[in-house]
């Protein structure tokens, strides 16, 4: 009983902790593009539109990986991968965008490249975490509405206050690679942590 609180909390910590971080990243994204494209309506439409393809190919690989034996280690390496395929828009970003941009001036096409590019790939492998959350939390199927309700709650409630704090706060006092280096470690941190806590469970 006790192991599997420690699980839980330990879930819906990290699943509100990438709900903060997929907003934070994606307001982000309007800041990196904005020299390069405005940030016009079609560059807040192909941000989005982005965010909102790979989140869905998240969930539904993330539902598909849940099924086959669930662990918090393979939670764990979730987080690890976002970090790391996070990397390349932080190391490479200013010259991606100066490639894309020499070959697409359009605000709307370029942008949209630009976006994916960047953001596509991380946000997907964040998007993998709110499905793969639930079903280490769910023990019956008679909860398993509840349990859902009450995780994507929390997912949600991360993503509002990523909203919020990065819009009023971070971006005020940071600049946007310190912001994803912060991001990056995060990630790593809460990986290591799945990681280690679902071997310890393992070996008990």
């Amino acid at each position: 009983m006790r192991s599997n609180l420690v699980t839980n909390l330990l879930v819906l910590t990290l699943a509100f902790t990438s709900g903060f971080i997929i907003m934070s990243i994606e307001l982000l994204g309007g800041r990196i593009l904005a020299p390069y494209f405005g940030s016009s309506i079609y560059v807040w439409g192909s941000i989005i539109t982005v965010f909102m393809v790979s989140l869905s190919v998240g969930y539904l690989t993330g539902g598909r990986l849940s099924v086959h034996n669930p662990s918090l280690v393979r939670y764990g390496g979730f987080f690890v991968v976002a970090a790391l395929t996070l990397t390349p828009t932080i190391v490479f970003g200013n010259a991606m965008m100066d490639a894309v941009f020499a070959r697409v001036i359009d605000p709307r096409y370029g942008s949209l490249l630009a976006s994916s590019l960047l953001f596509f790939v991380p946000t997907a492998v964040l998007g993998m975490i709110a499905p793969y959350s639930v079903r280490l939390m769910v023990q019956t199927t008679e909860h398993s509405g509840r349990i859902a309700g009450g995780l994507y709650f929390v997912s949600t409630l991360g993503s509002a206050l990523g909203t919020l704090a990065t819009s009023f706060y971070l971006v005020l006092w940071f600049e946007v690679n310190q912001i994803l280096w912060t991001m990056f470690t995060v990630l790593m941190m809460g990986g290591l942590v799945a990681f280690t806590t679902g071997r310890l469970r393992e070996t008990a």
